[in-house]
This record gives structure tokens, C-alpha cells and sequence, in this order.
């Protein structure tokens, strides 16, 4: 009898370190609208209605002139700028903006790819 419970405790345990070595489930890849909203919507809209925040609204940025938007007082150096904005410009100006312009008033950096990726193809559905 003693070595049949010995047995049992013995499977419990086995099973119960297989339990705890099963891999978690995969997260769910950040979504870019909820991002937005915590992150950016602070000083952006998404939309040209909107009273104008801190920050120009974003809607349509991709394929935009930087600095550009009508009605919007930029800094000198962003107003300045000489590009348009795509998933490569927005990527560095998002992880450094003043990197990108020096000299530009945007404070916010984000240091996490994949929050930045998942931002980004927002702003990229909203265009």
C-alpha cells in the first residue's frame, strides 16, 4: 500500500512540473488603436474636425509632407522639413523625434518595436 500512495505522489508531482513547463500562450500582438488612444491621442486627433490638440492631427500622415498641415503652428525645424512621412520615417521620428529634427518640440519616444509597429499601421489604416 505504502508504495502504491509513494507511486501516486510520485505522478503527481511529474504531472505538475510538466503543467508548469507547458509554454504560455502566445500575447496578443499590441493593437495599434488602443496604443494610439493611450499614447498619442493625448496631442493628436485622427480627425480634421477635431479642435487642433498640442499636435497636428495625424489622419492621412503617411505620404504627407512633415510640417504641413494647414493650420498648425510647427516648430521652425519640423515646418522646415523636407520629407514626406512614411513607415521608415515614422519608426525613427517615434523612437527619437529629436533625432530625426533636431531642435522639434515632441517629447514622447517609444523604445518597444513592436508598439511602435503596431502604431504605425494604424496610422496607416487611417489614411
Amino acid at each position: 500500500m505504502r508504495a502504491i500512495v509513494l507511486g501516486l505522489c510520485t505522478a503527481m508531482v511529474l504531472v505538475q512540473v510538466a503543467e508548469a513547463q507547458m509554454p504560455l500562450p502566445a500575447a496578443k500582438p499590441p493593437d495599434g488603436a488602443t496604443l494610439f488612444k493611450q499614447q498619442c491621442a493625448v496631442c493628436h486627433t485622427m480627425n480634421l474636425s477635431e479642435p487642433v490638440r498640442q499636435g497636428p492631427p495625424l489622419v492621412r500622415i503617411v505620404g504627407r509632407l512633415a510640417g504641413k498641415v494647414e493650420g498648425f503652428h510647427y516648430s521652425e525645424p519640423l515646418a522646415k522639413a523636407a520629407f514626406a512621412w512614411d513607415e521608415t520615417t515614422l519608426d525613427a521620428w517615434l523612437t527619437n523625434p529629436q533625432a530625426v529634427i533636431p531642435g522639434v518640440v515632441m517629447v514622447y519616444r517609444q523604445a518597444k518595436p513592436e508598439t511602435r509597429a503596431a502604431i504605425i499601421a494604424y496610422l496607416k489604416e487611417q489614411n
